[in-house]
């Protein structure tokens, strides 16, 4: 049967390939998965079905319709406040550190409950444990200061079967640290990863959102109210991005046997200069940079290694070649 051409949305710019996400929202397959969504699409100025993105409660009920439409969690909610995360940008992180890792594996992607991730603040959303689980079947592990978020976070994993097994919540109780206190005595992971808080003070965060707003609405804003959400530690941390991104890397070199690759999404290009210089400090032994772009938009992921070739190779043929035939 052919396709009607209106019924085949559009591929947007820059997102993976095999994001599921990359092509515009079909609001009528959405709305079948989750019809509480029905109420929040409405017709924009290009007569085309979307959402006010400016609207906190549009902005979770898409989330959940892409949830449930998407990877199958039926049930997903968050605090009132908290970070309500943009998932196709959440996605490509995913998808991105999947092929980093098959391009230590012989350009296999390796897959199962043997592949171990370590989220560092996994938020009261757990995005993206979810995505990692239902796309690679991954098993995580989730860190955050936050008590409130990882109450939320556990709550989603036990109210979908799916999460049940694979995905774990462990508070951060040291403001100061980031990997100690979270990464057990001789425990591995594959590959850690980080949405770091993108401001340095409440102040530039709430500037910040106030342009995103303007941006978004035709109707001036001068009131901050978060469509994404965010407590403060998800949104901004003394240091802004740079600093916690040099932190994290300093104490990744105290653990470093412990992780394959340390990974970090970087938001602002100005902020690389001084991260490859703390990683050229700590000796990092392999250092990568994954450009990312969705729309205008464009961001990075900022991967690093201590370990060498050889320990490299031990590495993947201990965790790794016992799942070499996958899909992909």
């Amino acid at each position: 049967m052919t396709q009607n051409p209106k019924d085949s949305p559009a591929e947007k710019e820059g997102l993976h390939p095999r994001n599921p996400h990359r092509f515009q929202y079909n609001f009528k397959q959405l709305i079948q998965s989750y019809p509480a969504l029905k109420s929040f699409v409405k017709l924009n100025k290009y007569n085309n079905e979307s959402i006010d993105f400016a609207d906190p409660s549009a902005v979770k009920a898409l989330n959940k319709a892409l949830l449930i439409h998407f990877y199958g969690i039926a049930n997903w909610d968050i605090p009132k406040n908290y970070l309500c995360p943009p998932i196709p940008g959440r996605a490509d992180y995913i998808h991105y550190l999947a092929d980093l890792l098959g391009s230590c594996n012989g350009n296999v992607i390796p897959t199962g409950k043997n592949i171990q991730g370590l989220d560092i603040g996994v938020g009261a959303n757990c995005i993206y444990p979810i995505i990692g689980a239902y796309e690679y079947n991954w098993r995580f592990v989730g860190s955050d200061i936050d008590l409130v978020a990882i109450n939320s976070a556990t709550q989603i994993i036990k109210s979908n079967d799916s999460l049940r097994n694979g995905i774990e919540c462990r508070l951060q109780t040291s403001r100061s640290d980031i990997f100690k206190g979270v990464i057990k005595p001789g425990e591995q992971f594959d590959f850690s990863m980080c949405n770091p808080p993108f401001h340095a003070s409440l102040a530039e965060a709430q500037k910040g959102t106030l342009r995103k707003l303007n941006n978004l609405g035709a109707k001036k804003i001068t009131k901050p109210v978060l469509n994404f959400g965010g407590q403060n530690a998800e949104l901004w941390c003394e240091g802004g991005e740079e600093g916690f991104v040099r932190k994290m890397i300093e104490q990744s070199a105290l653990m470093p046997t412990n992780v394959f690759w340390f990974t970090t999404l970087v938001s602002k290009k100005d902020n690389l200069a001084g991260i490859y210089k703390t990683l050229k400090k700590v000796k990092a032994v392999a250092v990568k940079t994954v450009d990312m772009a969705q729309g205008q938009k464009v961001s990075r992921i900022v991967a690093w290694t201590f370990l060498n070739k050889t320990e490299q190779k031990n590495w993947q043929r201990k965790r790794w070649m016992e799942v070499r035939n996958n899909k992909y």
